[in-house]
């Protein structure tokens, strides 16, 4: 499960386009859905946990980071456990692209208002929370069952007021 290809391709970014520090939260890409890809129509998000504890999460190998991806009618396609598997994806998703993909950005566009109206968004970022509350409680009762002295599952977050949306991705239909 080692991320080291990811971390070349961040550090490589780096050194071609400079630090990313100034780069605001809350920033988007727009990717159109391709069932070859497993890409459905969707959401990968990219929260920060504000309240991560300093040990880190063995469970969560980009701590106190999170990527989950939630198809469109609320089902997590892809939950914050399975790192590995959706930086694969992402990267598929946008590979030899480099350029907006006009027909996924005119529906994005259009479904919400040039971006005024994200409240379709905003529902799947709280089903998002919801669905790493209920994974982070079952891996605690798990850990318990397994007979640790302590959770490994160091993350406290209770609700939406924890995260900090750093980026998302919206998957859409073309």
């Amino acid at each position: 499960m080692g991320l080291n290809d990811f971390r070349m391709d961040l550090l490589n970014y780096i050194k071609e386009h400079g630090d990313m520090a100034t780069i605001p939260n809350g920033l988007h890409a727009v990717v159109p859905a391709s069932p070859e890809l497993s890409l459905k129509p969707g959401v990968i998000f990219t929260l920060r946990n504000r309240n991560a504890e300093s040990i880190v999460n063995q469970h969560n190998l980009l701590h106190p980071y999170h990527l989950v991806y939630m198809t469109n009618d609320g089902q997590v396609l892809m939950d914050n456990l399975e790192v590995k598997k959706l930086l694969d994806l992402v990267r598929s998703s946008c590979k030899n692209v480099d350029k907006p993909v006009v027909p996924a950005c005119k529906n994005f566009n259009t479904y919400t208002d040039d971006g005024k109206d994200m409240s379709f968004y905003s529902q799947l970022l709280d089903k998002t929370i919801s669905s790493m509350i209920d994974t982070k409680e079952e891996q605690i009762e798990s850990d318990i069952f397994a007979d640790t002295t302590q959770s490994a599952f160091s993350d406290s977050f209770d609700g939406l007021d924890d995260f900090e949306l750093i980026s998302f991705i919206a998957v859409v239909e073309v």
